[in-house]
């Protein structure tokens, strides 16, 4: 019996290693007063808490799950942004 749910606890493993997860990368807030967001028209321009080369939060849901730093792609992907994973959050560490 035991070996039969060590297969089963092996394929569950396998099915949920192929799943996609969302993430979602938190790289600022803004603070704009109600005013200014009635206002808003393309091309304004909202300013965020951060800057450029601030750190980044990764979140899957609501849980912080890692920091990193925005990095521009090269070669065919050129243009492109992406999170450089600087760290990774433990469970006693996700209000940090």
């Amino acid at each position: 019996m035991n070996a039969n749910n060590d297969a089963l606890s092996s394929a569950r493993a396998a099915a949920l290693n192929g799943l996609p997860i969302e993430i979602r990368v938190c790289v600022g807030h803004a603070r704009p007063k109600l005013g200014e967001i009635l206002a808003m028209q393309p091309d304004t321009i909202l300013p965020l808490d951060s800057r450029i080369e601030d750190t980044v939060q990764l979140f899957v849901g609501e849980r912080l799950i890692a920091r990193g730093e925005l990095v521009e792609l090269d070669g065919e992907d050129a243009g492109r942004l992406a999170v450089r994973v600087t760290g990774l959050v433990e469970r006693e560490d996700e209000q940090g």
